[in-house]
């Protein structure tokens, strides 16, 4: 598969984000796959509710163990509502991030700002005992209800800095 950076590897400070979304336990290998099945859930839902969003929808890791189950949220940012028992509302934290635009394999991406970052005096907000982040976000820089199809998707991988 192809690979090519538009952006960074580079640190830059956002805000906090209220967010929306559907928090899962999923093994990794066919994660991508549930991470669809949910986005398709998702669009559907905020249809339903009448919400017309423009912030972009995103993968959160919130525990990170590729040998067994992930815990991710498939979600929109930039949404502020109420939620139900199944979507609910949440926020992206404030504070320095790593980020990388890239389109193509995130096996790359990954390893490319993982390796950024370590390089780096700079440390991620995560726990490397439990897998937990504070912030892991692969965040669509292109709406899949528009273009379905992967290969052309502008991803933007945003990981939230230790301070």
């Amino acid at each position: 598969m192809a690979f090519d950076v538009s952006d960074g590897p580079r640190i830059e400070h956002r805000d906090e984000i209220p967010t929306v979304g559907i928090r899962l336990v999923t093994p990794f290998r066919g994660m991508l796959g549930v991470r669809d099945r949910v986005l398709d859930e998702l669009f559907s839902w905020l249809a339903d509710h009448d919400l017309q969003v423009d912030g972009p929808f995103f993968l959160r890791l919130h525990q990170v163990d590729m040998a067994a189950d992930m815990d991710i949220e498939v979600g929109v940012m930039g949404v502020a509502v109420a939620g139900d028992d199944r979507v609910r509302p949440g926020t992206a934290p404030a504070g320095d991030y790593a980020l990388l635009a890239y389109r193509g394999s995130s096996l790359q991406a990954n390893r490319m700002l993982l390796g950024w970052v370590d390089a780096s005096e700079r440390r991620f907000d995560a726990d490397p005992s439990t897998g937990v982040w504070a912030g892991r976000f692969e965040i669509l820089r292109t709406d899949p209800r528009v273009e379905r199809r992967k290969t052309a998707w502008t991803t933007e991988l945003a990981f939230l800095l230790a301070d």
